[in-house]
């Protein structure tokens, strides 16, 4: 008989094992069974069993090897009931083995490196970028369809069909499940390293908590890359970016709500332990002598938050080292803002004309021609600036730190 403890342990235990570990589990069974849909089904199914099992009987020493046991023997019986007896032979051989076994199974020695392989399948260039970044999201971070489409500003049905189109794509295209070949990682890293920022920068662009989470995601995911690449200086460097920018995450939106520039935060409030990892990082990368954007931005975010403030002549020579990695509108763009911050405002301001087809949709162009156009003191233009950069702003505290801009050219 089931009792209400017995029924709470049980909850809060598989709450626990599949916020934790449920990447874990579905690349394994994404490994054992071919598929996602086959995979995140079966232990689904699992999940529901483990909730009335374990409520009668108690939580398992080992409640993963319990659920990837069980998974498995769920699959088992939906490949009986769909293939033709020929076909279920060859299908459930594999898995017979594992599943018919008693008790339970510990299985964390080999799933990081399934994991590793899902994010790579994930994250294949074959499929683009944003159902890259919500596939991830959703089978190795976890996050639920609702939140990812938050995320995104998607409606839930829209982000659904996304990622069910991105599973669609890797059995169509015949992704494999596996970690690339040596002469291919360099290639696939930057991909998936490109993605994990995507998933960073998305999130710390909010002020809720999706925007924590799937900052702590990318970081996560980063830490288990170099995990298994310990010796990348590209890893490093983008693990240290995120660290330093994250460690600035309580002082960026001051008291009364409107957002704080790096130079002008208090820096009190900064994550001292995460800014000394992130410097230690990027030291031992760039120490390995193999030079890559993501140290470049790295080091940028480390000029950002020197004692005396930015140090903006070193940051320059960063874009332009930058530039010859990354010759894109964005860089342009932030180079532009560093030549403003030098007092080269009319420099900038050209810079900045060159870039407006191309940036016209982007936020921040707006808000950098605008500050640009104050430096000048060419109000009218400005405040048409600042209107429309606040118009464009994805929180708050942005729109009140322009509205404060503003205010100042009267």
């Amino acid at each position: 008989m089931t009792s209400a403890p017995q029924t709470i342990a049980a909850t809060k235990a598989l709450t626990q094992v599949m916020r934790d570990d449920r990447g874990r589990l579905l690349a394994a069974l994404v490994r054992a069974l071919g598929t996602f849909q086959r995979a995140e089904d079966a232990l689904q199914d699992a999940s529901i069993q483990a909730l009335k099992h374990w409520g009668r009987n108690g939580v398992p020493n080992s409640p993963q090897g319990w659920l990837l046991q069980v998974a498995k023997r769920k699959a088992i019986d939906v490949i009986r009931k769909e293939t033709s007896a020929e076909n279920t032979a060859k299908s459930i051989a594999v898995l017979q083995e594992d599943a018919s076994a008693e008790g339970e199974i510990d299985t964390m020695q080999t799933i990081p490196d399934e994991r590793l392989r899902l994010i790579f399948t994930c994250c294949h260039p074959a499929i683009e970028w944003k159902s890259r970044v919500a596939l991830t999201l959703r089978t190795i971070c976890g996050l639920t369809t609702k939140m990812i489409a938050n995320a995104f500003l998607d409606t839930e049905k829209t982000m659904g069909q996304r990622i069910s189109r991105a599973k669609s794509q890797i059995a169509a295209k015949g992704i494999p499940f596996v970690v690339p070949e040596v002469d291919q990682w360099d290639a696939r890293l930057d991909t998936v390293l490109a993605t994990h920022y995507l998933i960073f920068t998305t999130g710390y662009a909010r002020e809720d908590d999706l925007g924590e989470t799937l900052c702590s995601e990318a970081i996560y995911l980063t830490r288990l890359l170099k995990t298994l690449r310990a010796d990348d200086p590209e890893i490093e460097g983008a693990l240290a970016l995120m660290l330093l920018t994250h460690a600035r995450r309580n002082a960026r939106i001051g008291a009364d709500g409107t957002a704080v520039s790096p130079a002008d935060q208090d820096t009190s409030k900064w994550d001292r332990r995460a800014v000394a990892e992130g410097q230690a990082l990027l030291q031992t990368a760039m120490s390995r002598r193999k030079p890559g954007p993501f140290q470049i931005k790295g080091a940028i975010s480390d000029c950002h938050m020197a004692e005396d403030g930015p140090d903006w002549a070193q940051i320059a020579l960063l874009y332009q080292a930058l530039w010859r990695y990354e010759p894109t509108p964005v860089v342009a763009l932030n180079w532009a803002v560093v030549a403003a911050e030098m007092g080269q405002p009319a420099e900038a301001l050209t810079k900045l004309e060159g870039l407006a087809d191309a940036l016209k949709g982007y936020q921040p162009f707006h808000a950098a021609r605008a500050k640009v156009l104050a430096q000048l003191d060419q109000k009218p233009a400005a405040r048409q600036a600042f209107d429309q950069a606040m118009a464009m702003a994805d929180n708050e505290a942005d729109r009140r730190f322009l509205a404060l801009q503003k205010a100042k050219l009267e």
